[in-house]
């Protein structure tokens, strides 16, 4: 039965500290094989008056996003077409890579790819996963996609995965499979 004793400084809320415990307890599962329900994690406040580290007291660094809840906004900016909304989650060096493109590195460059292929698309979600790598956190999310093709008849059904990379609080790749291709008239 893994314990898992973290020190935080005072300033994290409730949200955060539950992030936390949740991501802690799937490291764990990574290598110990252990149902959530035999690890133990606890967390531990401490004041900032009580913490040091280089004989200076510290104040804790803001967490970071919950980087499923920066994709869902920034495909929920995407779908309604609010560019300078989702322009702002993206990090630099930001590119993307669809079925059968080069890596596009601006919107307005998805933008002028997508118009001859579709009016819009809208998608279901099925699930969102997120891990973290040595330096991004990732988030897969997949579903279903429907829509209107440049001819005015609607799609659905079609099958979808987007793969992101977020390195501080901040998209820098996005990657995209999909069954457009296969269906497209």
């Amino acid at each position: 039965m893994p314990v898992v004793e973290v020190h935080l400084i005072e300033g994290y809320d409730d949200a955060e500290k539950q992030r936390l415990g949740t991501a802690l307890t799937d490291a764990v599962r990574s290598v110990v094989p252990a149902g959530p329900e035999a690890i133990t994690v606890l967390l531990h406040d401490l004041p900032a008056s009580d913490y040091y580290r280089g004989g200076t007291r510290r104040t804790p660094a803001p967490a970071l996003p919950d980087p499923a809840d920066l994709v869902r906004a920034y495909l929920a900016a995407m779908e309604a077409r609010d560019l300078k909304k989702a322009q702002a989650m993206l990090g630099d060096g930001f590119t993307m890579s669809f079925p059968g493109t080069a890596p596009m590195r601006t919107l307005q460059e998805l933008m002028d790819w997508a118009a001859p292929r579709y009016r819009f698309v809208k998608k279901t979600y099925e699930i969102f996963d997120v891990s973290q790598g040595a330096d991004a956190a990732i988030v897969h999310c997949h579903g279903m996609l429907n829509g209107e093709w440049p001819d005015g008849t609607l799609f659905e059904g079609i099958r979808f995965i987007d793969r992101f990379e977020l390195k501080g609080g901040r998209i820098t790749k996005q990657d995209v499979w999909n069954d457009m291709g296969e269906v497209r008239p």
